[in-house]
């Protein structure tokens, strides 16, 4: 049977999850070989208003983010952000012996937090669960003892500290997750080079369709859904391989197009403007100054 589910409170999946109540209402750290969904559901479709961090292995359910699926058997870790819809297939019937952790935070926990604001910025967040990050032996070691550290904290008498102990280890928790996703980033390099490769293939073929006057200038949710990725994951996945974002490839070759227009056609600079897509030529002038750092005026005069 299937259900829709939403999740306000940390509590309430504590209780669908058949665990005892949590020992504070907005922050929990759940053994997951406690976590046990009831038998009368295979398929649970849930938006969820807290952070979640799991760090699980041999679990008998896919989870599907996003339009792609991964099944937990090796150990990994997948983080979610609120308000992102995650999709579970349960086989009831698989042998599993679930093990690892879960870390739900719920936003009011953070705040006022330094953590409040930048834990929106950690781009892994927005990634889809064929993107979670894969760790080695050593690498899950080093979580798991920090999950340990805010498990002791956290069964602790709670006290003023207790909030800043458990934030700080949270912070370094997600510290840790940034560095081996841009290790794995780098030791999955010919997968990596294949969608850098897939990438300019797809940005050549674009500006050179002449479709740009119609269409406009594409934008990374558009390029990142022709590569079947999430923006934030292309964008990290970019920066890690050539230093550059998403967004400063299409301009790269945008203004690529532009150089091309301007020392091979008759076009004024207006009619280039409009061809590639901007409603108004001045600010095709302030990007192309700011990248050729020479405005399209001066760079033409080159070639006359």
């Amino acid at each position: 049977m299937k259900i829709d589910l939403q999740f306000n409170s940390i509590s309430e999946y504590h209780h669908f999850s058949n665990l005892p109540q949590p020992e504070h209402p907005l922050v929990s750290l759940i053994d997951y070989s406690q976590v046990q969904y009831p038998v009368e559901y295979d398929e649970i479709r849930l938006v969820q208003h807290y952070y979640s961090i799991g760090l699980k292995r041999h679990v008998g359910k896919k989870f599907n983010y996003g339009q792609e699926a991964y099944d937990f058997e090796a150990g990994i870790l997948a983080l979610v952000a609120p308000q992102q819809v995650v999709h579970i297939e349960i086989d009831h019937q698989a042998a599993a012996n679930p093990s690892g952790w879960l870390l739900l935070v719920h936003p009011d926990f953070l705040w006022n937090t330094p953590l409040a604001t930048k834990i929106k910025k950690y781009e892994f967040f927005g990634y889809a669960v064929n993107e979670a990050l894969f760790l080695s032996e050593k690498e899950e070691a080093t979580m798991v003892e920090v999950f340990r550290n805010i498990q002791r904290e956290y069964q602790a008498n709670i006290d003023r500290f207790s909030q800043n102990i458990i934030i700080t280890q949270i912070e370094l928790l997600l510290n840790y997750t940034e560095r081996y996703y841009e290790r794995q980033f780098i030791t999955r390099r010919i997968s990596s080079h294949q969608v850098l490769s897939k990438l300019e293939t797809l940005l050549s073929n674009y500006f050179e369709s002449g479709n740009l006057i119609h269409k406009g200038i594409p934008s990374v949710q558009e390029i990142a859904d022709e590569l079947h990725l999430t923006p934030n994951y292309l964008s990290s996945l970019l920066k890690v391989l050539t230093g550059r974002s998403t967004q400063q490839h299409i301009q790269d070759k945008l203004i690529d197009k532009a150089k091309e227009m301007l020392s091979t056609t008759q076009l004024s600079i207006s009619e280039i403007a409009y061809e590639l897509g901007f409603e108004q030529p001045a600010s095709f002038n302030k990007l192309f100054k700011s990248k050729a750092q020479v405005s399209p005026s001066v760079f033409r005069s080159k070639f006359n």
